[in-house]
């Protein structure tokens, strides 16, 4: 893990970010990107107006002055640390950046759930979710301790999960973690009988490994939903992080038959690690 892409904007939950971003640093020896960008229109970056070039160079130093106090921390200080700004909150830059630097991932914060409307729901990090190629790593609070040993990764064992599982388990085999498969079965996501869940699973891991070592790591578990079975089985085990798949452009809104990835997303207190399909 070369290369850790923060995008931040001098929150605190952006802080908690570059802090969990700097314990994985730490461990692999990692630069870390930190990228701001400016909500500069188009008409202040292109005028040849003197007043408006002014207006764009202030935001571009306010930032960079921005950056000097925020990058001042003790965490930091034994990691190569490259700040970028960019002009425009243009969110597929930020997979565009990752591309350029060859990064392996992204760590964002977020806030989590907010009253009515939920946070991710068209967020920004619902946004760089959206766009990013690379896995991305959602954190909603201070990381007081930051070791992956424990994943949870929950499938519908379809074969549209085949890719993200892949690359969540060579992702997480880079960090040292176990995988624990789980599925739920559950009133509101197609109950199916043990003898049919036993058949998915084992198609499921055949096409994906090859074979069927990892089955032991599967775990079946009923629930009276499918995010909460999700919830309450990283629980019991003590996950460290829960992982789920994304559709790409569609975001963390399709997975399983619904909403189940952006509600996981929402209302963990766990990190949690997307992979696109």
């Amino acid at each position: 893990m070369k290369k850790i892409i923060v995008p931040v904007d001098f929150s605190d939950h952006s802080e908690f970010a570059l802090e969990a971003a700097a314990s994985l640093a730490q461990k692999f020896n990692s630069e870390l990107i930190v990228l701001h960008m400016l909500e500069l229109s188009n008409a202040i970056i292109s005028s040849s107006s003197d007043a408006l070039n002014q207006e764009a160079v202030f935001y571009l130093k306010l930032a960079e002055q921005k950056f000097v106090d925020f990058l001042d921390k003790p965490y930091l200080q034994e990691i190569e640390v490259t700040p970028i700004v960019k002009h425009f909150k243009v969110w597929s830059e930020i997979n565009d950046v990752a591309n350029e630097h060859q990064a392996d991932l992204i760590v964002m914060g977020s806030h989590g759930t907010s009253g009515i409307k939920e946070v991710l729901v068209g967020s920004n990090t619902e946004k760089v979710v959206r766009y990013s190629d690379i896995p991305v790593i959602i954190i909603k609070h201070n990381p007081i301790l930051l070791d992956f040993e424990n994943a949870v990764f929950a499938s519908d064992f379809t074969e549209n999960a085949v890719e993200p599982y892949l690359k969540a388990k060579t992702t997480f085999d880079k960090l040292g973690a176990k995988v624990h498969l789980v599925y739920v079965n559950s009133p509101d996501g197609n109950f199916r009988s043990s003898s049919e869940i036993d058949k998915k699973v084992t198609n499921f891991l055949k096409k994906a490994d090859g074979d069927l070592k990892n089955l032991n790591n599967v775990n079946i578990v009923s629930d009276y939903s499918i995010e909460q079975g999700i919830l309450n089985f990283a629980n019991l085990i003590g996950a460290d992080v829960i992982a789920v798949a994304t559709h790409g452009r569609t975001g963390l809104a399709h997975f399983f038959e619904g909403s189940i990835s952006e509600d996981v997303a929402n209302h963990s207190t766990l990190p949690v690690m997307t992979f696109k399909m």
